[in-house]
């Protein structure tokens, strides 16, 4: 199984491009990010290009985070930024060579008005995504961490694409999120797993690294790989040290054990 680092969340004192090749070095076998608006294009393309590393998913901006914004896609009275926000991603994630764009949908009441504004968004980002051969993802976000973050159920996102008929949109299958929220994963990931476009890991509940925590992925990402699983799995954690390149004894075992 192939492992895909988060530099959203690893190597963080390191400038994004850095993070690139910090990765390579150190085993992994593809990226994603966040938010990497700031780099340049040129710049993120030439580490991605020099370590031969595919850039799996970004994400939309989250907004305004000082004044509490966590994602536009299904906040009913702000269509316009939450269109820009998808076209930035999908441009930006074009010119790098991007696989996917996350477009993040919010903290909403959850109502009726909320949920027809994030599948117009959805609508859009799959229209424009599918025009430079990208994917969009969704990803049910944990309430324990995000309190009212607009989708937290698989089955939420499962609902969506199947009433949005779009093939490019698929479900960010977040094991930590799922876990904290519903459980029971490896029956509900076999049971979504055609609507899957992408898998994270991180330990639950500290969100460390993956050999630590309540979920044995040595045996999760077994069953996983059962089901027909052969893609890149993302590491999304927050090391625990701080210390990415300490904390890595969990990637080659996990890896020996899944090959």
């Amino acid at each position: 199984m192939k492992f895909s680092a988060n530099i959203g969340f690893l190597y963080t004192e390191l400038p994004l491009p850095e993070r690139i090749r910090a990765a390579k070095r150190d085993g992994f076998d593809a990226v994603e990010c966040h938010f990497p608006y700031d780099v340049p294009e040129a710049e993120m393309k030439a580490a991605l290009d020099e370590t031969g590393f595919a850039m799996l998913g970004l994400n939309t901006v989250p907004g305004d985070v000082a004044g509490g914004d966590f994602g536009l896609a299904a906040l009913a009275g702000r269509r316009d930024e939450a269109a820009a926000a998808v076209k930035q991603a999908v441009d930006y994630g074009a010119a790098i060579g991007a696989q996917n764009v996350h477009v993040m949908a919010g903290w909403t009441d959850g109502g009726a008005a909320a949920e027809a504004a994030y599948r117009e968004t959805l609508s859009l980002a799959c229209e424009l995504a599918g025009e430079k051969g990208m994917g969009v993802l969704i990803e049910p976000i944990n309430h324990r961490d995000v309190a009212g973050y607009h989708l937290s159920r698989v089955e939420h996102a499962a609902e969506i694409i199947e009433a949005l008929g779009k093939d490019n949109l698929r479900i960010m299958f977040d094991c930590y999120h799922t876990q904290i929220m519903q459980g029971d994963l490896l029956m509900r990931f076999k049971a979504h797993l055609p609507l899957v476009g992408h898998v994270q890991i991180a330990a639950v509940p500290d969100r460390g690294e993956p050999d630590g925590g309540e979920i044995c992925f040595e045996r999760l990402l077994a069953g996983f790989a059962e089901a027909g699983w052969a893609a890149p799995v993302g590491a999304e954690y927050k090391p625990r040290g701080g210390d990415t390149k300490a904390g890595l004894g969990w990637l080659a075992p996990l890896r020996a054990a899944l090959n």
